[in-house]
């Protein structure tokens, strides 16, 4: 759910980024140039791994494929509020996502044998439970901890299978386009 809510935020938390080659093995996540960089407890970002993408939580019941894998760990410091938001919008999705759960009816009324009830159109109740969807739900808790700007996306990676981001600004894209055409007239 983590990874799902990070997303939804476009915030991971980070507080540092580790780029290269990567081995997953014994519950244990070494990067060939940094050796061990988690510690107990800490929440971490996988990218740019076959079996393991997405956030999880370092320590002795993390239970991740073993791979050894070109990407990038990202360490992130997560507030213990986003921890417990993203508990609280589980115990939501538990309740108002089952199949069961009028929440997911396709349909917005029903009446049969003298009862009948409407369905929120969008709206929510005073605990949130009639809005469509977890974000709509959790809208004002979110708001807190969203950031503006576009979401990353690998844009390519460099000569050391390094990931390179998508930069911020429409200015910097051009110039690493034009950097390539550059290299590219260079080596032919």
């Amino acid at each position: 759910m983590l990874t799902e809510l990070c997303e939804e935020l476009n915030n991971w938390f980070e507080c540092a980024r580790f780029y290269g080659q990567f081995e997953i093995s014994d519950g244990k996540i070494t990067s060939f140039n940094d050796g061990e960089i988690l510690r107990d407890g800490q929440y971490f970002r996988i990218v740019g791994s076959l079996f393991n993408d997405g956030v999880h939580q370092y320590g002795e019941d993390l239970s991740l494929v073993g791979e050894v894998f070109s990407g990038a760990v990202w360490l992130m410091a997560v507030p213990p509020a986003v921890i417990s938001l993203a508990e609280d919008i589980e115990a939501w999705r538990s309740k108002y996502e089952a199949p069961d759960s009028a929440n997911m009816s396709p349909y917005n009324s029903e009446s049969f044998g003298g009862y009948s009830y409407n369905k929120s159109g969008g709206g929510s109740s005073a605990d949130g439970s009639l809005s469509g969807t977890w974000q709509g739900a959790f809208a004002n808790r979110l708001k807190r901890y969203k950031r503006i700007g576009t979401k990353p996306r690998v844009l390519r990676k460099d000569a050391e299978q390094q990931i390179i981001y998508r930069p911020r600004g429409a200015d910097e894209i051009r110039t690493i386009v034009r950097q390539e055409i550059r290299d590219r007239a260079l080596e032919g």
